[in-house]
């Protein structure tokens, strides 16, 4: 892909910044992942199992080893749902809480330095450049019809 692309700045740009998440979440004995689960379980209620995937963008499979992992390390504890007999809660211990915090931290640490170097009106239309990008992908209007796309290729 060539470097003018939307595709290739996303990719290269959220390869890096997983590459420094990674390398920071060692100092913390974590990795991007558990950080970003911690990060998305409700730290006072707990968040039910069902719904981490798809607030995460994650499959069922990636995040079950992810649970099961930090489940093993005493970060989570799984609970029964008291609104559904079924479900299970996701709570997180208080080394679950800590290492929650310390990945919140970095999260927004990488935001300040960025606010700091980049203009506010740039970091406004980035916000409405990706809220545009996640709009037509959940709309489907990115690859709907084969034959408007190559007609759209033919046009250009």
């Amino acid at each position: 892909m060539s470097p003018s692309t939307i595709d290739y700045a996303l990719r290269a740009t959220w390869q890096a910044v997983a590459r420094m998440y990674n390398e920071e979440a060692k100092h913390y004995e974590l990795t991007m992942a558990i950080g970003f689960t911690l990060l998305s379980i409700d730290p006072k209620s707990g968040t039910p199992s069902t719904a981490l995937g798809p607030k995460m963008g994650m499959e069922a499979t990636s995040l079950s080893r992810i649970l099961k992992n930090i489940e093993e390390k005493g970060y989570v504890v799984r609970k029964p749902n008291p609104n559904d007999g079924r479900g299970v809660l996701i709570h997180l211990t208080p080394l679950g809480l800590k290492k929650r915090a310390d990945s919140k931290e970095v999260v927004l640490r990488f935001n300040d330095v960025v606010e700091k170097h980049a203009d506010h009106k740039d970091l406004e239309s980035f916000y409405r450049v990706m809220e545009t990008i996640n709009r037509l992908i959940l709309d489907k209007q990115v690859y709907t019809a084969r034959e408007e796309t190559s007609q759209i290729n033919k046009s250009h």
